[in-house]
């Protein structure tokens, strides 16, 4: 049976979707049908997940089910955003397959924190409606088993999540890029990757699509109906409804997030400084943007 040979592990709310359906169009690329299938998280079953519709993939034979339609394509991969965060998921993709490549995509910790609060109220999952509160409530929703798609603040100590992976698989095998240059520079940074993956580099995929932007829904009714299609039958509507016609559904039920309260940004960035400087050195990368909070706003206290 068919095993995917790269992985997109996250970080979440970091582009990993984006990429995901840039990496769907290059011929030399089979992805799973399914997005997110979270089989190598290792977490199944350990977490309250208040609100989770669709379930994770826990039998081999229904993960080696998602790619029974490659063919000769070189990449054959799979995206679950939660691979990063989870302390298993390296050694159990490890041991089904060690020569695996793995795809991390990194945002400024404080911006995918309140991407991920946005979320989680967009999706109807999140009880509280102000980010400041949800972030004092973390300590005590961890230590009540939350899961980690409420740990906004936690999962973005980046250091220790891609060292995992550095130590795990070796630094060939791990490619690391930024959610900002992503944005920025979508086909020099899709080069790359392309490269990383062994395929075609000079393939240019459709970008004018904006995939799961952040937002709070419009129309609460007609949200809840288009929500509940999608955690039934979420291979079915990647097939029926091409990714422009869903962002368009996207954009007609959400309205624009609330901007980013600065207080809780200063005191977010701040809280990461440490992390972050550890982590410039990992990756071989300069950090400071992420810190500007830090040296304009200064202790942070």
């Amino acid at each position: 049976m068919t095993m995917p040979n790269f992985f997109i592990v996250g970080a979440q709310k970091a582009g990993t979707t984006s990429l995901y359906h840039y990496l769907n169009q290059h011929p030399q690329v089979y992805m799973s049908p399914r997005k997110e299938p979270h089989f190598f998280e290792g977490m199944h079953s350990e977490f309250r997940r208040p609100g989770r519709r669709s379930v994770p993939v826990s039998d081999l034979a229904e993960y080696q089910a998602l790619f029974e339609g490659a063919s000769d394509e070189r990449a054959i991969g799979e995206a679950s955003a939660s691979y990063l965060y989870s302390p298993r998921a390296p050694g159990l993709i490890k041991s089904s397959v060690p020569d695996a490549k793995l795809i991390a995509i990194l945002r400024n910790p404080a911006d995918r924190a309140y991407s991920n609060f946005l979320y989680c109220v967009q999706v109807g999952r999140e009880p509280l409606d102000s980010f400041a509160e949800a972030l004092q409530a973390e300590e005590a929703r961890t230590r009540d088993k939350w899961g980690p798609l409420w740990y906004y603040k936690q999962k973005g100590f980046y250091y220790a999540q891609v060292k995992r992976y550095f130590d795990t698989f070796g630094r060939d095998q791990v490619g690391v890029w930024l959610y900002e240059d992503l944005r920025n520079d979508t086909f020099g940074i899709l080069r790359e990757v392309f490269r990383f993956l062994g395929i075609d580099e000079s393939f240019v995929p459709d970008a004018s699509v904006e995939y799961n932007p952040s937002g709070i829904p419009r129309v609460g009714r007609l949200y809840t109906g288009v929500r509940a299609l999608t955690a039934r039958n979420p291979v079915l509507v990647e097939r029926v409804l091409p990714a422009r016609l869903r962002g368009y559904v996207k954009s007609r039920i959400f309205a624009k997030p609330p901007p980013f309260p600065p207080e809780v940004r200063r005191q977010l960035t701040y809280s990461y400084k440490e992390d972050i400087l550890r982590l410039q050195e990992l990756i071989g990368r300069d950090l400071s943007a992420w810190l500007e909070d830090t040296r304009v706003n200064g202790s942070g206290r």
